[in-house]
């Protein structure tokens, strides 16, 4: 038997568990905990049963061709967890993995968490029905959410976003940018996406775009962090035969974040990562042609990129499918370099924006999983 089941769905998920674990870990220092995790839950002292990049798929297209794995892996976690009947289930975003598998367990008498909503006040309404359905309470990252589930019937708790908490309100550029020993012109940072699949589709256009900024700015540097060995042999082949001054990191995203003046970002959490640095930005995503037209058909908001969506405004550039080309990345980059006012006007909606989401959330988290512990499944 174990206390705590978590499942993270990629690098973001993982992320995020470990702020809330590492908080439980305060009070409950014996805590035992498994699942499917990534390095930093692992560090935080969760048994990987799986690793999280197990289930990094997005799209519809995706999806199929890697549904047989996602569904043997998902019937053995269920399983798994209903053999070892934890106290409480934290499902950390991956919504269409975890949702099954927290209705199971829900069925089963054990109470259920689910930490991030999915998106169901952009795309997908009725998806509450099914939430309802599967989990016992839920943590919201965003003020506006916690209405929509409390409208529900679903017992929520807003708890702000881990990000905000770790992120400095201030960042400390100066000493980014000593770090991986940049100086001089204006610094791009690209950050084409944490998934394999989304590097294949961004990193090029987004190198393609710094090519066209550095037509305009020859002392412009660049750098890209990669997530991991195989996104970083990606850029590599994409940067085969050029001179552009671009620094491949091995990670490192905040501290490139933190080093630039603007931002090259793919549509996801990094825009909300890259708001809470105070960077301007262009958001840009590309998906297969078929996912696109179906996500479109249920598209409720016309942003996509998280700092416009919490501004409900357009306060940074877009650049999706068919707009996402290395033209337009490039001339809406040059327009930031080229316009301090408009860049301060930003960084001042993002520090109100930082300041609103920074609630100590890893406690937050702790606090409202607590209960859960206090009884045996």
């Amino acid at each position: 038997m174990i206390d705590l089941g978590v499942v993270a769905g990629e690098a973001s998920g993982d992320l995020l568990g470990a702020h809330f674990v590492t908080a439980l870990r305060q009070t409950r220092p014996s805590l035992s905990a498994a699942g499917i995790a990534g390095p930093r839950l692992v560090e935080s002292g969760v048994t990987a049963v799986y690793a999280s990049d197990r289930l990094a798929v997005n799209g519809y297209v995706e999806v199929l061709r890697h549904l047989p794995e996602l569904l043997w892996i998902r019937a053995r976690m269920t399983r798994y967890f209903l053999r070892q009947r934890p106290r409480v289930f934290v499902g950390i975003d991956a919504p269409d993995f975890n949702f099954t598998l927290e209705a199971h367990l829900k069925a089963a008498g054990i109470p259920t968490v689910h930490f991030v909503s999915p998106s169901i006040w952009a795309w997908r309404p009725e998806r509450i029905h099914r939430i309802r359905h599967a989990v016992s309470h839920m943590l919201v990252v965003f003020p506006f959410e916690e209405a929509i589930y409390r409208d529900a019937g679903i017992p929520v708790s807003y708890v702000g976003h881990p990000l905000a908490d770790v992120i400095p309100l201030d960042p400390d550029s100066a000493a980014a940018r000593a770090a991986l020993g940049l100086h001089g012109g204006p610094i791009l940072a690209l950050l084409p996406g944490s998934r394999l699949s989304e590097v294949k589709r961004h990193a090029r256009l987004m190198l393609d775009a710094a090519r066209l900024v550095h037509q305009r700015h020859g002392d412009a540097q660049f750098v890209l962090p990669a997530a991991n060995g195989a996104a970083a042999s990606i850029v590599r082949a994409a940067l085969h035969g050029t001179s552009l001054p671009v620094r491949i990191l091995d990670g490192q995203s905040h501290t490139a974040l933190a080093a630039c003046d603007v931002a090259l970002v793919a549509s996801g959490t990094a825009t909300l990562e890259t708001a809470l640095f105070k960077k301007p930005m262009v958001i840009t995503y590309r998906v297969p042609a078929l996912t696109a037209r179906m996500m479109r058909k249920k598209a409720l908001l016309p942003w996509i990129g998280l700092p416009n969506i919490l501004a409900r405004d357009w306060i940074v550039p877009e650049r999706v499918q068919e707009a996402a080309t290395a033209e337009n990345l490039a001339a809406d980059a040059l327009a930031w370099l080229d316009d301090a006012p408009r860049r301060a006007a930003v960084i001042e909606r993002f520090r109100a924006m930082h300041e609103s989401l920074r609630c100590n959330a890893g406690a937050r988290i702790a606090e409202a999983v607590v209960p859960y512990l206090e009884t045996r499944a």
